[in-house]
């Protein structure tokens, strides 16, 4: 009788045995196939970061405007040498460029108060480069969406520059991005 007990007891250990070791696995099993949320959740991290990255690229447009872009000298009649946003910034020299902490070296624009002081801009005059202009609006004097592209002298500006219309982007509002 003993014997007899004993033999069930093993058979009943085995199949305890086994038996937990198919839940163990479902278990695992289970843990797996949920990797679909786990994968909405990354995707929308991913695009938040996209959207962020994008929104932080110094050359992504954040806004487009259309209007006159003309050309002008420092040496011009009612011009002092100055720039309204940058007093002592002289330009009278010929100068036609500025150093920008985030852009490096850009042409100057004056625009109207609608775009701040500061403010980077990308435009396309194929007559005057064949590359994207990238400026800052250093001055004023200007009106509504107009820029005025500074240029080595106001003969210069007559003679190259002209008016041309055209769409251009607002890469950076104002001195901070």
């Amino acid at each position: 009788m003993k014997h007899k007990i004993f033999i069930p007891f093993q058979i009943l250990i085995i199949v305890v045995l086994v038996f937990g070791a198919n839940i163990s696995a479902n278990k695992n099993y289970a843990s797996v196939s949920n990797d679909a949320s786990n994968r909405v959740i990354n995707l929308t991290t991913m695009a938040l970061k996209l959207e962020e990255d994008i929104k932080n690229d110094l050359y992504s447009a954040k806004d487009t405007f259309t209007g006159d872009i003309t050309g002008y000298g420092a040496d011009c009649p009612l011009c002092g040498g100055t720039l309204a946003c940058k007093p002592s910034y002289y330009v009278k020299d010929g100068t036609t460029t500025y150093f920008d902490n985030d852009y490096g070296n850009v042409r100057i624009v004056a625009s109207s108060l609608n775009l701040p002081c500061g403010t980077i801009v990308r435009f396309q005059l194929n007559h005057i480069s064949p590359e994207p202009i990238v400026a800052i609006v250093l001055d004023r004097g200007v009106l509504g969406n107009d820029l005025d592209l500074l240029m080595p002298s106001e003969a210069y500006a007559n003679q190259y520059a002209g008016r041309t219309m055209s769409t251009y982007d607002v890469l950076r509002t104002g001195w901070t991005r």
